[in-house]
């Protein structure tokens, strides 16, 4: 469940039971009662996307299963364009006399591709220690 809805959605219970449970203690019952409540169906929810996640990275089909792979070759193609290609194209186009090359804005880039890099690295470690099959 969304944090910024938990919040409130919890507010409104507090507020309920302050009206309807005068009893500190009951009252405070019931509120670990509405914690533990939202605490399992957040755990529920995160449960089920993990597994839409694996069922989406096993199927036969590029377009549900290559996302991941789309980003790492859009991400790979970037930094072999921005390392490689554009300095030896601005080189080629100052000798032709044409114009440079367009630059791309890689900031959002970066922290994406370095996303996945982390999260592929951390796959490849608990690989090696055996975690994971």
């Amino acid at each position: 469940m969304n944090p910024l809805i938990l919040g409130p959605i919890l507010e409104v219970g507090k507020t309920l039971l302050d009206r309807f449970i005068p009893d500190p203690e009951a009252k405070r019952q019931a509120e670990m009662e509405l914690v533990r409540m939202a605490a399992e169906g957040e755990l529920k929810q995160t449960i089920a996307q993990l597994e839409i996640n694996a069922r989406e990275a096993t199927h036969a089909s590029v377009f549900v299963a290559g996302w991941r792979p789309y980003f790492g070759w859009v991400g790979g193609t970037a930094f072999a364009y921005v390392g490689i290609l554009k300095p030896l194209l601005t080189w080629i186009a100052s000798i032709k006399g044409w114009p440079a090359p367009p630059d791309i804005d890689t900031d959002f880039l970066w922290v994406v591709v370095s996303g996945l890099l982390g999260i592929g690295g951390l796959r490849t470690f608990e690989k090696t220690k055996g975690v994971t099959k």
